[in-house]
């Protein structure tokens, strides 16, 4: 692998806690803060359904500031669970709005608000809709530049959209990806042998979510509430099992990994951003990447997972990051 660059952030002492970086990452103060720096820039917001192929309909957010010529679209992917008016994504909006650039916030299938568009249950290995929708984005609002980026499970798929665009006559021209989920078998390991908090909350919000689905098409993912009762591992199981032709948990998770040299064919620039003391992506699965010579890797000491938090303000350096690394050569 390239060897990993050491990074500028250094956060306070009193926020120098993994868990409390995490914690506060996607916290109602720092969501408000993102609501605000974006209603700030001047810009008009207007909800797009895109084409995901074979009849999926994505919801996007498509935001520019009236009367200015764009210096290109970012396409801006949320976390699992999250949505395109998560904290990180509207903040990171906001910085590309201030450079003079359009922004194209996408959710996931079943993501803010999105349940009612399609029949099928996301899950995280259906890249080849994203990668359609984005295409969709860049034909009907062409820009002189494109370039995506995402946090934790929207970084994996940042970057597997990447690798997929050259096949798909998508032209990408930068990448960036903020704790991506590398090896998602030893995400899940890592959930359920740290702090319970997170394994509980994306149960909780996953739980929702399912129950959401059975509610809108209840002959289609049809389940009951022993079903909802289960742990993450066992529910997941449950999905690839029932919903999806991997066969195993274990053929789902390498389907949507990009650990080790899945990334070495990267032919656009790349740039990743992580944590040593993130909580739930093992660090270790970093130095066992090979990247291709035109991308880098920083490795901050401190930031938890997705925080990088810089004070009591819960200013982002890693959504400035972000914008420097995919706007900053304009």
């Amino acid at each position: 692998m390239n060897a990993a660059a050491a990074s500028g952030y250094r956060p306070p002492r009193w926020l120098r806690n993994p868990h409390l970086q995490s914690v506060l990452a996607g916290s109602p103060p720092r969501r408000r803060r993102g609501l605000a720096a974006l209603g700030q820039a001047g810009a008009q917001t207007r909800p797009v359904i895109v084409d995901g192929g074979d009849g999926v309909r994505l919801l996007g957010l498509h935001t520019a500031r009236p009367g200015a010529e764009p210096r290109g679209m970012a396409l801006l992917l949320h976390g699992w669970e999250g949505s395109a008016e998560s904290a990180y994504v509207c903040l990171a909006a906001a910085g590309f709005l201030a450079r003079g650039w359009d922004v194209f916030r996408l959710n996931f299938r079943d993501h803010g608000g999105s349940h009612h568009l399609n029949p099928d249950i996301f899950h995280s290995a259906r890249i080849d809709e994203v990668v359609h929708a984005a295409s969709d984005v860049a034909r009907r609002m062409p820009r002189p530049r494109l370039v995506v980026a995402g946090h934790s499970l929207g970084g994996n798929f940042a970057l597997r959209l990447a690798l997929r665009a050259p096949a798909a006559g998508l032209q990408v021209d930068a990448v960036a990806a903020v704790c991506p989920v590398l090896d998602p078998a030893r995400t899940m390991e890592a959930m359920e042998r740290g702090l319970p908090l997170y394994l509980r909350h994306f149960e909780q919000s996953w739980r929702r979510s399912l129950v959401r689905k059975r509610e809108l098409f209840p002959e289609r993912v049809g389940f009951d509430d022993r079903v909802l009762r289960l742990r993450m591992r066992a529910l997941t199981e449950w999905l690839v099992l029932r919903h999806t032709d991997f066969g195993s948990l274990d053929a789902y998770f390498d389907r949507y990994s990009i650990a080790g040299d899945r990334l070495a064919g990267l032919a656009v620039p790349a740039s990743i951003l992580t944590s040593a003391d993130d909580p739930v992506i093992p660090v270790d699965d970093f130095a066992r990447l090979s990247l291709p010579h035109h991308a880098s890797l920083e490795i901050a000491r401190w930031g938890g997972h997705c925080g990088f938090l810089e004070g009591p303000r819960l200013e982002g350096y890693a959504e400035r990051w972000v914008v420097d690394r995919l706007a900053g050569a304009d």
